[in-house]
């Protein structure tokens, strides 16, 4: 049988290098593939430029705010495409997806890769997706909606000592409603996994999938590390009053969003408790564990472990700093 012909946008992301290392590394490699999408004057960067050194991938430029006809040609003979680009650039996946249609290609993963929420204004960058996703409905294009939980890389909490700062959440330093909300948590390096199984399951197309590997709880999160390392942890609450002061209020300027936006995560999957299994499934959703109940994925309590020992790269590094002086800001 020919090798699937994978296109891959946003390769060298947090999410898209997972997906990229899910295809390059699944047993099933040989069947694949992979021209990683890249912006024309990104070509020639070393990141990009290190795709290449991996069996059956290559590279093709493609700019997204170019005329229909340039997409549709830089779309030619992708079978299926996989969108993993920014938050910021959501809604030019709407023109992506028309090109796609016109360029043949056989299914469209669009950049969902979030928690379940439902549409309709509970988070900004949901309802964006949904956008997407209407248009796509419109054209009649097959897809795949693939939703991941809540990343193991921004679960963290940090401890008196500093051992984990260096991993620690960037987005959840405080806690949501009780605490004890459960909520479908994945790690960022086990996505890929369950993308390159997705692509070739034709069980999954036209349907919304559900990808997690645990349910936990944020006081969960918090007793594990503090019996793992012996260090006791300032909890701070926070009711869905609070939350919904800070959506609401999030303040002047371009930190408003860096307020706002882990607020609605926060209200969503730790009080109204949409990020789980059972909810999911209230909206059509199928799940990795009954989709692949074999898959062989990393433990929370395995993910710390790695992180003490240093094996974690932090995510969204650059982001830091601007988030740190939002936080002062607000």
């Amino acid at each position: 049988m020919a090798p699937l012909q994978i296109g891959l946008l946003g390769a060298t992301g947090e999410t898209g290098s997972s997906i990229f290392n899910g295809l390059i590394s699944s047993p099933q490699a040989s069947d694949f593939n992979i021209t990683a999408l890249v912006r024309p004057s990104s070509l020639s960067k070393p990141a990009n430029q290190a795709l290449k050194s991996h069996k059956n991938v290559s590279l093709r430029a493609l700019d997204l705010t170019a005329s229909h006809e340039e997409l549709t040609s830089s779309l030619q003979g992708i079978q299926i495409l996989i969108s993993a680009i920014g938050a910021q650039d959501q809604l030019s996946q709407i023109q992506l997806a028309t090109a796609a249609k016109a360029a043949g290609v056989k299914r469209f993963i669009p950049c969902a890769f979030i928690t379940v929420i439902p549409a309709g204004g509970i988070h900004l960058l949901r309802d964006q997706k949904q956008e997407v996703y209407n248009h796509i409905f419109q054209l009649g294009l097959s897809y795949t909606i693939i939703d991941v939980g809540w990343w193991y890389q921004i679960s963290l909490p940090r401890v008196p000592s500093g051992k984990l700062d260096a991993v620690a959440s960037i987005v959840t330093t405080e806690i949501a409603g009780d605490g004890n909300v459960l909520s479908g948590l994945t790690d960022l390096r086990d996505i890929g996994k369950y993308v390159a199984r997705i692509v070739q399951d034709e069980r999954t197309v036209n349907k919304w999938v559900f990808v997690y590997n645990e349910l936990w709880s944020q006081n969960a999160v918090y007793d594990l590390v503090e019996k793992r390392l012996g260090e006791k942890i300032d909890r701070t609450y926070l009711s869905e009053k609070d939350l919904l002061a800070r959506i609401e209020s999030p303040g002047e300027g371009p930190n408003a969003l860096f307020v706002k936006v882990p607020a609605q995560y926060m209200r969503s999957w730790g009080i109204r408790g949409d990020n789980t299994p059972e909810y999911a499934k209230y909206l059509g959703y199928v799940t990795s564990k009954e989709l692949y109940p074999d898959l062989e994925f990393t433990s929370f309590e395995k993910y710390l472990e790695d992180a003490l020992e240093g094996k974690i790269k932090p995510v969204y590094e650059e982001l830091r700093a601007q988030f740190e002086a939002s936080k002062k800001e607000a």
